[in-house]
């Protein structure tokens, strides 16, 4: 399930700039396998993100996550000279991105709540070297 789908992606930006984005054959459609190779890569690094917080695949994908991953996927189409609007949609959302895997913004995610950091507990006997028993070294 792709974060944002070509209907998305349409709504977004329009259908004639998705062809002029993706037809390479010339063929005045939208190419599906160029369009998708592109949806599969900002999911892929959208997934990157999430899964420090996140168990994956989400079960429904948040809406707030859909403009970020139109974002990732259209500055992605835009391979030769993306425009400034393109290249700073692309930064804010690798910027959220970022608060998400940190934990600054939490992704609504249908009940699931976000994985629980790392943390390591120690229980032991006490430090073995102290002051007292170094005395004399």
């Amino acid at each position: 399930m792709p974060y944002a789908t070509k209907q998305d992606l349409i709504d977004r930006f329009g259908e004639d700039e998705l062809i002029q984005l993706t037809d390479r054959g010339g063929a005045g459609v939208i190419a599906d396998a160029v369009l998708n190779m592109a949806m599969a890569d900002a999911d892929a690094t959208i997934d990157s993100y999430l899964a420090k917080r996140y168990d994956l695949p989400l079960a429904e994908v948040p809406p707030a996550l859909v403009p970020k991953a139109a974002a990732l996927v259209r500055y992605l189409l835009h391979d030769e000279s993306p425009t400034e609007t393109v290249v700073k949609n692309h930064e804010l959302a690798l910027a959220w991105l970022r608060d998400v895997a940190a934990g600054r913004v939490e992704l609504d995610v249908g009940g699931s709540t976000p994985a629980e950091a790392d943390i390591v507990l120690q229980d032991g006997a006490g430090p073995v070297f102290t002051d007292k028993t170094m005395k004399g070294f």
